[in-house]
């Protein structure tokens, strides 16, 4: 136990007064000794749900392309766990937001504790006559993680006039995937704008289209890596939105819009139409352009 007590030190030049008569300096003393040693036990109860996050961190590269950074996509995990963990000590006045998946998957977040219990999973199971508290604690922590899963494998819907293969014209224009994650203030993160936003059109372009965008010098010659076209108007929509009109990241300076040529842009209104009709998302065989 710190007593609360007057201290006086005297230096060279000056006399300074540390109070420990505030609890609230007295417990901030005894947090800092403690710790490091708190901080060793939070990295053991991480390092035992790991490979769950590295699992479900490749499942999503798989998913959305090799642009995406899985270890990011880890460590952004992990702080999200950390603020939700928050809820556990809170004063019934500060109210920590959940996410809209973590509110929406309740029932299917319970669905996985039970599959995760079946396979000897690290998470525990519930026992009777825990206090209510408690379990909704975990449950929230784990339905984060469900959510978080789950959110790769359900069906995007693709309907409505942003999946009309109809908007796409010989005037239509285009940005570079990595460019618009770039003005949307994603930059560090390779491919979040596709998991953030999974309802966007973009077209995996092959490579007679890398040809043509390397010629125009709208992306460099990578070639087996992959590249997205997103179409532009949907990229200044998400920028006229809440979620990042006011973000001082916002650099629409970036998106570096094009025009395709016919050939192409035709080609993505065929890739649309089968997305539009539960075809599978896979890039359509190479076409060139015509013959002049």
């Amino acid at each position: 136990m710190i007593k609360h007590r007057q201290v006086q030190r005297r230096g060279r030049r000056s006399q300074m007064t540390t109070s420990f008569t505030d609890p609230v300096v007295s417990m901030d003393l005894l947090r800092a000794v403690l710790q490091p040693s708190i901080n060793e036990e939070i990295r053991g109860v991480f390092n035992k749900y790991m490979k769950f996050f590295q699992k479900a961190a490749i499942n999503v590269r798989d998913n959305v392309g090799e642009e995406v950074d899985p270890e990011q996509l880890i460590q952004e995990t992990c702080r999200s766990c950390l603020e939700q963990a928050k809820l556990l000590f809170s004063d019934g006045k500060k109210v920590i937001p959940r996410l809209p998946h973590e509110q929406a998957v309740p029932k299917r977040a319970r669905q996985m504790d039970e599959e995760l219990n079946r396979r000897g999973s690290p998470v525990p199971k519930k026992r009777k006559g825990r206090p209510p508290g408690q379990s909704l604690a975990n449950d929230r922590g784990v339905s984060g993680m469900a959510a978080w899963k789950l959110k790769v494998s359900e069906p995007v819907r693709r309907d409505g006039p942003k999946w009309d293969p109809s908007r796409l014209t010989e005037t239509t224009t285009f940005v570079l995937g990595s460019r618009a994650n770039k003005a949307l203030g994603m930059g560090g993160t390779r491919g979040r704008l596709y998991i953030k936003h999974p309802h966007l059109f973009k077209y995996a372009a092959d490579p007679q289209d890398k040809h043509w965008l390397a010629e125009q010098q709208h992306m460099r010659a990578t070639g087996g890596k992959m590249a997205y076209l997103l179409i532009e108007e949907d990229i200044r929509d998400l920028a006229a939105s809440d979620d990042y009109r006011d973000s001082v990241d916002l650099k629409l300076e970036e998106l570096k819009p094009f025009i395709p040529p016919v050939w192409m842009t035709e080609k993505m209104q065929k890739y649309m139409e089968t997305l539009r009709n539960g075809g599978d998302p896979v890039p359509l065989p190479p076409e060139g352009p015509p013959e002049p």
